[in-house]
């Protein structure tokens, strides 16, 4: 052999082990499927690639990614939050019925989030100090919260937010990126940078291998558990924001099935619902593979009942490849 092809030969061998291992990272290889369902769509309609509607991708990507990152930090020490759309709803519907009595924007985004995180704050209480198990603790608070949104609210949608609420969901930075997808990659670079270069983010790894080895070596699994709890009812309040800007309406009903996108977008993007496994990033990208089923199937028009086998389909097909590649 010349040493033109050895050095061919080395060239193809280090290519291949280069794409070998990043396909073995989450957030590249779901990039790459991404990406193929986007030339796919572009090959089905031209009204699919775009520039607006890739904005517009983004743009109803914001609310549920969102959700799905505080839904990662639980599903990374094995919980669950099945409360997320109900815990959306209510905040909202306190916020808006708190600027009906004083008109103070400032107040009402400050009474959404706090009652967002006071949301979360118990589930976690109920988890770690009563010892009920997640998907009880929050299946129960599901009901609660959007009994809550419902009575409050007396069922009746709050109208009349003002124009600076409704910047939040509808205005464009440069007049061309929707303020949404700003809020969602903010919320993603402080996500990731808790989870992966601050201690709070290693001790949520280390719950999620194991629970008890954790606890053994010292680290305050109930403090932790509660925190991640609140920051996912938070992140909730940061999302009803956002929607309630989009409408220019507060919807006590709002949120409704949100659990299942934010769940189905984590798990796409590859975190197990064991735990101690998975990537912030990959979430995102999973929420935007979500968001894109849904868009591409309206624009070539697939009935809106098949969107929903569809994303029900892919939901199992994730969780079924993660018990498949933990067994392997």
């Amino acid at each position: 052999m010349t040493k033109n092809n050895q050095s061919s030969s080395a060239g193809k061998t280090g290519i291949m082990r280069f794409f070998g291992r990043a396909m073995k990272n989450q957030a590249f290889s779901m990039f790459i499927i991404l990406i193929a369902m986007w030339i796919v769509l572009a090959f089905m309609s031209p009204y699919f690639f775009t520039v607006s509607n890739i904005f517009e991708i983004t743009l109803q990507t914001a609310v549920v990614a969102i959700i799905a990152a505080g839904e990662t930090f639980i599903t990374l020490t094995g919980g669950l939050d099945l409360s997320v759309g109900s815990t959306f709803a209510c905040s909202a519907v306190l916020g808006g019925l708190v600027f009906q009595a004083t008109q103070n924007l400032f107040l009402s985004l400050a009474t959404t989030l706090l009652s967002g995180l006071v949301f979360g704050l118990i589930n976690g209480l109920l988890i770690t100090g009563l010892k009920v198990p997640p998907f009880i603790a929050t299946l129960g608070m599901m009901g609660i919260a959007r009994g809550f949104a419902l009575i409050f609210s007396r069922g009746i949608p709050i109208f009349g937010l003002p124009p600076t609420y409704m910047w939040i969901g509808q205005g464009k930075l440069f007049n061309l990126i929707p303020i949404p997808t700003v809020i969602m990659v903010l919320v993603f670079i402080v996500a990731y940078l808790l989870l992966n270069y601050t201690r709070f983010g290693r001790f949520i790894f280390a719950i999620g291998s194991n629970t008890e080895a954790a606890r053994l070596s010292g680290i305050p699994v109930a403090k932790v558990t509660i925190g991640i709890y609140a920051i996912c009812g938070l992140l909730c309040g940061i999302a009803s924001t956002i929607e309630a800007g989009r409408l220019g309406t507060i919807q006590p009903a709002g949120g409704n099935g949100y659990e299942l996108l934010a769940i189905g977008a984590v798990v796409i993007g590859g975190t197990s619902t064991f735990g101690g496994e998975g990537s912030i990033i990959a979430t995102l990208i999973g929420a935007i593979i979500v968001t894109t089923i849904r868009n591409g199937l309206n624009i070539i028009g697939v009935n809106a009942f098949w969107q929903q086998v569809v994303n029900g389909m892919i939901i199992i097909g994730a969780v079924a490849t993660d018990q498949m590649r933990r067994h392997k």
